[in-house]
């Protein structure tokens, strides 16, 4: 079998191979986190909102705008995204300590605990998957991931402006 990741395609630049190597295997990731995205939406739980969901979790609370900007998004998307979150009891809106008029996102109980149990099975999955690493190639592999994504995420939003598709729908900032 023929690995896509390794195959040139049209167009192919030899100059960038290694990049060219980490996109396709970016592609071939997509892919199976796709998969992983229908089936959590078999069980109830779109991708996007769980993302919003864990992304607040981390921020703690805040108003929907700074959490729109956190996953690179447009505020009305967000909007829509977190009512679901708030119907289902995941997300609740409280008064703005700091202005009352204005209201804020928490994650509730059922939320954290949402999370929590998505976060074991992740785990697990991930633990299954290196189980013949060896635990240097491990530890090297998480500190170059983690690298990555962290560049990822520090260059991406300025290439989106660059090209002028901004971060948000619309091609804004």
């Amino acid at each position: 079998m023929v690995d896509p990741g390794r195959c040139p395609s049209p167009g192919f630049d030899p100059e960038h191979e290694l990049a060219d190597r980490v996109g396709m295997a970016m592609v071939r990731l997509n892919k199976m986190h796709a998969q992983v995205a229908h089936q959590m939406a078999k069980q109830g739980m779109d991708k996007s909102a769980f993302v919003l969901l864990a992304t607040l979790s981390g921020l703690g609370e805040c108003r929907s705008s700074a959490l729109a900007e956190a996953v690179l998004s447009d505020p009305s998307t967000i909007s829509r995204q977190v009512a679901g979150l708030v119907k289902d009891g995941l997300v609740e809106r409280r008064a703005d300590p700091a202005d009352g008029r204005a209201s804020v996102l928490a994650v509730t109980e059922a939320g954290r605990e949402l999370i929590h149990e998505r976060r074991r099975q992740r785990n697990e999955a991930i633990q299954q998957m290196f189980a013949d690493w060896t635990d240097e190639d491990l530890k090297g592999f998480a500190d170059l991931f983690e690298r990555f994504v962290h560049d990822y995420e520090r260059t991406i939003p300025s290439l989106l402006n660059e090209r002028g598709t901004g971060t948000r729908a619309g091609g804004n900032d």
